[in-house]
């Protein structure tokens, strides 16, 4: 191959420039690998990234550099006491935000919803996914992402991938993509 091909030069595939579309809230997180995976996918996106506490594992500067995770500096990063402190600081921020929590338990395909920039994408932790009581106090805000199987759930990071790719698809984010 020449050094002008595209697989050998370096160059990526780069989708234009948005102002972090879209939050990404992670509720209890339990498994490092889990949301490092979203972090990487928060950074690539510029999404921003809400880790609820408790959490199943630091964070710590020393934590991080440990786990090899050089990407950590690019992921704009938010942690929250609780699920209500999350929502009311990102409402103080922006009060048009509109909250998806995505559950196995949900009735609505979330590609049945019509994702706005500004958005929060919400997932509960890996064991058991989001709290009932917040399932039954916004069931119009329940989606779900359909699977052919018979599996329980997807895995968090998976999860979080394919409502977040599909979010921006919707507002156009990922048009006009060039190499850079």
């Amino acid at each position: 191959m020449s050094s002008g091909d595209p697989a050998t030069s370096g160059l990526r595939l780069r989708a234009g420039q948005a102002a972090r579309p879209f939050h990404v809230l992670l509720v209890e997180p339990e498994i490092p690998p889990n949301t490092g995976n979203v972090a990487r996918l928060c950074a690539a996106t510029q999404s921003r990234l809400h880790l609820i506490e408790p959490l199943g594992f630091r964070i710590d500067e020393h934590a991080v550099r440990r786990a090899g995770l050089d990407y950590w500096p690019l992921v704009d990063l938010r942690t929250h006491p609780s699920y209500q402190t999350a929502t009311t600081t990102i409402r103080a921020e922006a009060p048009e935000t509109r909250f998806w929590l995505f559950t196995g338990k949900a009735s609505r395909s979330y590609l049945d919803v019509g994702f706005r920039p500004g958005d929060a994408l919400v997932f509960g932790k890996e064991s058991v996914g989001l709290p009932e009581e917040l399932l039954a106090a916004t069931p119009e805000a329940l989606v779900g992402i359909p699977t052919l199987g018979a599996v329980r759930s997807l895995n968090l990071a998976n999860a979080v991938s394919i409502a977040l790719y599909e979010a921006l698809r919707q507002i156009g984010a990922l048009g006009g993509a060039t190499l850079g």
